[in-house]
């Protein structure tokens, strides 16, 4: 109960953030995207603040054995830069770009609606699905080549 409490509470501080910063303006991140034109560097005001903070918060944060609503951290084990992850970069990339939303601000746009906002919407979910599948074949491709391998070996 309280995490999820506390989810819903730091999800709501993260909207509001969003929405003061001008972060669910798509005119907003599109001139701060737009380097060799009309450009608003206002954001990085956002970016440092959000770098500031966590440099600090995160030197105290990770010093405690566990969080406090959890059992264990969770990071990941990857260090490797792959074709999927630049792949996926790229995509995530100059689909902020074209659009101007971001996963983020785009869902809490959803108590102001837009048209802008209900073409992107499931464009990104279409997104979210056609990625899980493909990792999904991906991983399953892995797993029977190994088994293949193993095979091979013996």
């Amino acid at each position: 109960m309280a995490k999820g409490f506390v989810g819903l509470l730091t999800g709501l501080i993260f909207g509001f953030g969003l929405a003061l910063s001008g972060m669910t303006q798509p005119e907003k991140v599109l001139g701060f995207l737009d380097v060799a034109g009309r450009w608003d560097p206002s954001l990085l005001f956002v970016l440092g603040g959000a770098f500031g903070v966590t440099v600090v918060a995160f030197r105290f944060i990770l010093r405690r054995k566990k969080p406090v609503l959890d059992s264990r951290y969770y990071f990941s084990d990857e260090a490797h830069i792959d074709r999927a992850l630049v792949l996926g970069a790229v995509l995530f990339g100059v689909g902020w770009g074209i659009g101007g939303y971001c996963p983020g601000p785009a869902v809490t746009l959803i108590a102001a609606p837009s048209w802008e906002l209900w073409a992107f919407l499931p464009a990104m979910l279409l997104g979210i699905y056609l990625q899980k599948l493909w990792a999904f074949r991906r991983n399953k491709k892995v797993a029977v080549d190994g088994v293949a391998e193993q095979n091979d070996c013996s």
